[in-house]
């Protein structure tokens, strides 16, 4: 017997339930917990998602089986093909593409639930030791968290697969064995069938131990993140330029504190952003944080790049780090014009007479300004503290070989009109 009601009580109010099927043992017995469930007590409206990663020929029946099995219990099924990238692990990659598709197909406020039970969380803790991974990823599988607009469920979690099983059996359900589960090739298959066989006879209760100390390590991490929160709270200081919106952090904020206090409040704000690093890539961060003033220090992630300029770190990603478009004609200054991957401008106030087009910074360009004459633009951006990642793509309003406007700089224009930038997007879509 499996009774789930009492632990999904916070969810009963949200608009609709999924369930990641994948036409296993865990997701079918889900799915058949939670529609039992349905006939009984009021519950959102369930439907099922299976996600078709095309990376076997066996694969290409599953998705009928699970067509079946939603038939029979009146729910509906959508099926999600996906490309799984090309990477070192096929598992992280089929992992990765799966929960792309998950976070798209949830609309806001519903949740999806996953079926991992006790011997997966026991299995994801070993697996991540072996690995040398941090506190973080010892915690573990969380029993929730956000995933794009609605949230991530795995109400299963401490139910044992022992208890999974004598369920499906009970109620006669069927369910697909995927060959791929038996390759001990993969390092989960590994654990699954050749470490934990080795361990229950001398320690029967280790999937509970290690489930159990997987929970103790994610409430440590919890205290950590508290931490993180106040740490990052101080160093999120005003930037000056808030219309860049951008997320950037106060550099001597973070330098006053140790340099765990700073790996953990950076993890705490990247993971939001970006795969964290391992160990060993954690020098990019002392490389940005300590190189000379005058220097550019860039320290590439997987999903961004993290810059420091006037004693600030910023986060760039998306259309911040794809090339823009180049000069471009203005051929009607009334309406806004696009810039490719570096957003938008208009024009306000009483706009300039004769052609005009938007450029960039080549070097060597000078501005016309009120009370002190021509003046070399980078001197000017460098008194304004301009960021030095911001100059290359500011866009310059010229009339013919004329300088007329610097874009968001309501100083830098030579006559009653503003450019403004709408500056591009910074978001991955994933975090």
């Amino acid at each position: 017997m499996i009774d789930l009601h009492a632990r999904l009580t916070p969810w009963l109010k949200a608009p609709a339930w999924c369930i990641a099927l994948s036409g296993g043992l865990d997701s079918t017995v889900l799915l058949h917990v939670l529609t039992s469930l349905s006939r009984k007590h009021p519950l959102p409206p369930i439907r099922a998602l299976h996600i078709h990663h095309g990376l076997q020929a066996a694969a290409d029946a599953w998705p009928a089986h699970c067509q079946r099995l939603c038939d029979d219990l009146g729910v509906e099924l959508q099926i999600i093909r996906v490309k799984v990238a090309a990477c070192a692990s096929i598992e992280q990659g089929a992992r990765e593409a799966r929960y792309a598709a998950f976070a798209d197909a949830l609309s806001p406020g519903e949740v999806l639930f996953t079926g991992q039970h006790r011997e997966d969380q026991a299995e994801t803790l070993l697996f991540r030791l072996l690995r040398g991974s941090g506190l973080r990823g010892l915690g573990a599988m969380p029993g929730q968290r956000p995933l794009g607009q609605g949230v991530l469920v795995r109400p299963l979690l401490d139910v044992p697969r022992r208890d999974v099983q004598a369920y499906a059996d009970t109620h006669g359900l069927g369910w697909i064995e995927d060959p791929s589960n038996s390759d001990t090739h993969y390092s989960r298959n590994y654990l699954r069938h050749q470490v934990f066989p080795a361990l229950l006879p001398r320690w029967p209760q280790a999937a509970q131990s290690l489930a159990r100390s997987a929970q103790h390590l994610g409430e440590a991490q919890g205290l950590l993140d508290e931490v993180a929160c106040e740490d990052l709270a101080r160093a999120a200081t005003p930037c000056g330029f808030d219309w860049l919106a951008l997320a950037s952090l106060d550099l001597e904020v973070l330098r006053g504190l140790s340099p765990a206090r700073q790996r953990n409040a950076l993890q705490y704000w990247l993971a939001q952003r970006t795969r964290l690093p391992d160990t060993r890539h954690w020098a990019g961060w002392e490389s940005l944080r300590d190189a000379a003033p005058d220097g550019r220090p860039m320290w590439g992630l997987t999903d961004g790049e993290l810059h420091r300029s006037n004693e600030r770190i910023w986060w760039l990603a998306g259309d911040w780090l794809k090339a823009c478009a180049g000069q471009q004609v203005w051929p009607d200054p009334v309406r806004s014009l696009e810039l490719g991957h570096n957003g938008s401008v208009t024009l306000s106030g009483t706009l300039p007479q004769g052609p005009l087009h938007i450029a960039y910074r080549q070097g060597g360009e000078r501005l016309s300004t009120s009370g002190r004459g021509q003046r070399d633009l980078k001197r000017l951006l460098n008194e304004l503290q301009v960021p030095q990642f911001v100059r290359s793509r500011l866009p310059l309003l010229y009339c013919g070989d004329r300088l007329l406007a610097v874009a968001n700089l309501p100083g830098l224009s030579q006559g009653d009109w503003q450019l403004h930038w709408c500056v591009p997007t910074s978001a991955q879509g994933l975090r």
